[in-house]
């Protein structure tokens, strides 16, 4: 019987066992690329910072924001909530930083409740307990609901369609239009979260960038300008922070808590705030501003462009600890502009007046408090994004804009929640329910950013500011802080310079004509005040004081001539600290919060104010090459000189793709083993 059975000759053996070899080989190296690169979020950087799981890392813990519900309190009560609401945050982080070493799927059963939702809901009962106990010492009456607040939920980032980040430009400064409303998980057990974004897993996401090309203009025309308005801008100049004073502290929200603000801030103008600063403190401080009697703190979260750069606080609280990673980018300009209002004439702000402008937690509160605004030099007056980063085209700089509340209650310097004592104005203009306008302080900054560059769904090179870490680097929580700190003289110009309709400050020409000088104190005025060291205006102020036109005994200021008396001040031109720099619009333009998008670029810009861009037309970067829209919503523009992006993903694809020859050729070899031996 043996005999007559055929022996499979040895080289079809051979054929067989070669291609069965490259078969296994290649599918051995699509394995190792695999798992590979499903590991990489879960390794150690350079730094010793550990990413964080994929998993974890496309959700967030949701809190309700307890200081939005809270009732009007005194200073004393307001210091005591204060600390129990910088307690919350640090709650929240933790949880936050649990979930994500956890590396598990978003609503994960119990586990998720039991390691990460119990624990925090208990704290934070405990913590709005104190503040419910705090308040009722103080005003005799426990205010009710705050118990409601202690749940949270774990959701995942925006999983679905997302906005383009492009809504209208709305009357109060924030935008009506969509807000990128995709589908919001609610980090279910069946919930499928987004891949780990940004450099240490929390963010920013390729989702989170558009190509500013293919957004349609949005930027809505300004209210007309009333009978009676306040058509003036008064700029000043506090620099870019170049001494680099940086901390992780807010003053405003949370007084006495070191890194109260879990993320870093630059600040400009005064130069002693931290969190243990206060009013005395504040007034007895250097000053960045080249005028001298603006003591004001301006301050915001500085952005950071994700490229591996160990910065000083990599290792720190705020920073690589609580996921701000990357190179800190110093803006090159920080335009700092007063406009008056479009309805009615000012009033000063008062001294210490604390204002806060968007929401540093918006990602998980809702877009209420939310006022970011973002574009590319050459398209402000068209297009002003809330919820997406700009990918700018060659030639083009990033720009932040801000538009504080211009409507003050008129009695209170600050507030419980930090915003209701004052508003925005309405769709006209105008203040409601009593509050009066004041000069709205706008903001304009710009950076040089190395241009993001998104393939297969991932970012490289992204930049995003820094923020809570639970909220994931989402553009949409960019926010601004200001303290009001200038001496009465130099608020007193502001004013005058707003009702009086004209355009003063940093970088405006002498104005010619007969200025406003102050005579001495025996002397009466001129035409209007001006401060000490010198005003606005043309010719120094024709005092009438009882020594006549005497010549002045101290330096006028710089470009006028004193005719006042002997301590006459002229105001024609820039006094030896008066503020040196920055453009200004047209002064027959009204400036409202609405306008942040065509109001705080139109020095750099040189559109007329109150303008609004054809929505068929193209917007081309300013000195930048004529280039077409991209056509699609996430396209990925790649930076002059930008380095290894597509070698690098060669680098990391090739194993995969050897794999799959090899398998191939296996298979290849193994058919045509068969069909030789059939022959036979």
């Amino acid at each position: 019987m043996t005999g007559g059975t055929r022996r499979r000759p040895r080289a079809a053996r051979r054929s067989t066992v070669a291609a069965i070899a490259l078969m296994v080989g290649g599918a051995g190296l699509i394995a190792v690329n695999t798992y590979a690169s499903a590991s990489e979020t879960n390794e150690t950087n350079q730094s010793g910072t550990t990413r964080l799981a994929a998993g974890a890392a496309g959700s967030t813990v949701d809190c309700p924001e307890v200081a939005d519900s809270l009732p009007e309190l005194s200073e004393k009560a307001l210091a005591g909530v204060s600390d129990e609401l910088a307690a919350m945050d640090t709650q929240v982080t933790d949880a936050y930083q649990r979930l994500t070493r956890m590396g598990t799927a978003p609503g994960a059963g119990e586990k998720v409740k039991g390691e990460v939702l119990d624990p925090l809901e208990k704290s934070r009962a405990e913590s709005i307990g104190r503040i419910t106990d705090s308040i009722g010492k103080s005003t005799g009456e426990r205010p009710s609901g705050l118990d409601d607040l202690a749940a949270c939920e774990v959701r995942t980032a925006p999983g679905g369609t997302t906005g383009n980040g492009s809504g209208d430009a709305g009357a109060d400064g924030k935008d009506s239009g969509d807000k990128g409303s995709g589908d919001q998980g609610t980090g279910g057990d069946g919930g499928t979260p987004p891949a780990a974004g940004g450099e240490n897993g929390n963010g920013p996401e390729a989702t989170d960038f558009v190509d500013i090309r293919t957004v349609r203009p949005n930027v809505n025309r300004a209210p007309e300008a009333r009978s009676g308005a306040s058509r003036g801008s008064f700029s000043v100049d506090c620099g870019v922070n170049e001494n680099k004073n940086y901390n992780t502290d807010n003053v405003i929200v949370a007084p006495g808590v070191t890194n109260g603000a879990h993320h870093t801030h630059d600040y400009v103008g005064n130069q002693d705030v931290n969190a243990f600063s206060n009013n005395d403190t504040f007034a007895a401080a250097g000053t960045s501003c080249d005028a001298k009697g603006d003591k004001s703190s301006y301050y915001w979260p500085v952005m950071r462009v994700q490229d591996g750069t160990q910065e000083f606080d990599q290792n720190n609280d705020g920073g690589g600890k609580e996921g701000n990673v990357g190179k800190i980018l110093t803006a090159k300009q920080a335009e700092i502009k007063y406009v008056g209002s479009p309805t009615s004439k000012v009033v000063g702000m008062p001294k210490f007046l604390r204002i806060i402008t968007g929401d540093a937690k918006a990602f998980t509160n809702g877009t209420a408090n939310a006022n970011a605004h973002f574009s590319c030099t050459g398209f402000e007056d068209k297009v002003q994004l809330t919820d997406k980063y700009p990918i700018c085209p060659k030639g083009s700089d990033v720009v932040r804009s801000f538009a504080f509340q211009s409507c003050w209650d008129g009695q209170n310097t600050d507030s419980a929640n930090h915003r209701s004592h004052v508003a925005f104005a309405d769709a006209n203009g105008n203040c409601a329910g009593g509050f009066k306008a004041i000069p709205q302080l706008t903001m304009r900054l710009v950076y040089s950013v190395p241009t993001p560059v998104i393939a297969n769904g991932q970012v490289k090179n992204a930049y995003a500011v820094d923020g809570f870490p639970e909220q994931l680097h989402k553009p949409i929580n960019d926010h601004d802080d200001f303290i009001s700190v200038m001496d009465q003289n130099l608020m007193n110009q502001v004013v005058d310079c707003l009702n009086k309709g004209r355009n003063c400050g940093a970088g405006t020409p002498p104005e010619n004509g007969n200025g406003a000088g102050k005579g001495d104190d025996d002397g009466g005025k001129g035409n209007g005040e001006s401060d000490d060291k010198g005003g606005q205006g043309g010719n120094g102020g024709n005092g009438k004081g009882d020594t006549g036109n005497g010549g002045a005994t101290e330096a006028p200021a710089k470009g006028g001539t004193p005719n006042g008396q002997d301590e006459a001040k002229g105001s024609g031109g820039s006094g030896d600290e008066a503020v040196k720099s920055g453009g200004t619009a047209g002064a027959d333009a009204p400036r409202t919060e609405s306008t942040v998008a065509s109001e705080a670029q139109r020095a750099q810009s040189g559109a007329n104010p109150g303008t609004s861009a054809s929505p068929s037309a193209v917007s081309r970067p300013e000195g930048g090459e004529d280039q077409e829209p991209a056509g699609s919503v996430n396209p990925a523009p790649q930076a002059e000189g930008s380095q290894g992006s597509l070698a690098e993903t060669g680098s990391q694809l090739w194993p995969a793709a050897a794999g799959a020859l090899m398998l191939c050729a296996g298979l290849v070899v193994l058919l045509r083993s068969r069909r030789h031996t059939a022959r036979r």
